[in-house]
């Protein structure tokens, strides 16, 4: 799959100034991979299990340009997808970021995504509350805008992503591009979303980090606590349905009182 993401960078109509690879401790002859292209353009940049967040954080600090792109190994690039998004951004100075529609791939098989995947431009934050409606690897990022976020959150085994667009889309408005520019490849076993049970836990904890946010408008705090609760509900149900008594009962007290609550708190049931 590498070489195939690989493959697709190198064929956009619009060229890169570089490509970083970030071999997080894999062992499919990632290195190997990256040096049959003899290509100077591609970097090859090694870590050791540190997990995606710091391995997504090593590739953007070590990239020399102002915009970031992000394709996880298994997804695909279509020809046209940054020409498209330097295109868009030409007129909207005030946008740092700009994300893509996608095709969805499982199993081998091409799959229509539901209509609470939809996805939306311009101030998203309370459509992004749900659930991760940015992919990264269609994602164009503003570098600065990078570093004021602080990156991705190291200390998150999953939902990473979901955290930082959160954070992202409180502050900017982002723009949406209705044409499929990405291919993402599902289904397989080694996949990130199949390596835990319930990944609402972690988008639990990241609703209530954002909340002790003083910049976050009324609005968006109103909107965040509800889907806090929410999700909480949810997940209190789905834990005590699996024996998980104890922590069905600390979840469904966060549902009930979650100010009362902190992150660090939630920490403990990841």
């Amino acid at each position: 799959m590498l070489q195939e993401a690989l493959e697709s960078v190198l064929r956009q109509s619009f060229q890169p100034t570089e490509v970083l690879v970030v071999d997080d401790g894999s062992t499919d002859l990632t290195k190997e991979v990256v040096a049959g292209f003899g290509n100077r353009m591609i970097k090859y940049l090694s870590l050791s299990n540190s997990g995606v967040s710091s391995a997504r954080n090593k590739g953007w600090r070590s990239a020399l340009g102002d915009w970031v792109a992000f394709l996880d190994s298994d997804d695909l690039w279509l020809p046209q997808k940054l020409q498209r998004q330097i295109q868009a951004l030409a007129s909207r100075a005030d946008v740092p970021l700009c994300y893509t529609d996608e095709i969805w791939i499982r199993h081998n098989r091409r799959v229509n995504p539901c209509k609470h995947h939809a996805k939306h431009s311009g101030w998203i934050f309370q459509h992004c509350l749900a659930r991760c409606i940015i992919s990264p690897s269609s994602a164009l990022i503003r570098r600065d805008v990078l570093e004021e976020m602080g990156g991705f959150d190291e200390s998150l085994p999953a939902c990473e992503d979901y955290d930082l667009w959160l954070r992202l889309t409180s502050r900017y408005p982002v723009l949406f591009l209705e044409e499929r520019l990405i291919i993402k490849r599902g289904g397989h076993p080694d996949q990130l979303s199949k390596k835990f049970w319930g990944m609402d836990r972690f988008r639990i904890r990241v609703l209530a980090r954002i909340l002790q946010d003083p910049a976050l408008r009324e609005d968006q705090k109103k909107a965040a606590l509800a889907q806090l609760q929410r999700k909480c509900a949810i997940y209190s149900q789905g834990a005590r349905k699996r024996g998980r008594h104890a922590e069905a009962d600390f979840y469904q007290r966060v549902a009930l009182e979650p100010l009362a609550v902190s992150p660090e708190e939630l920490s403990s049931y990841l």
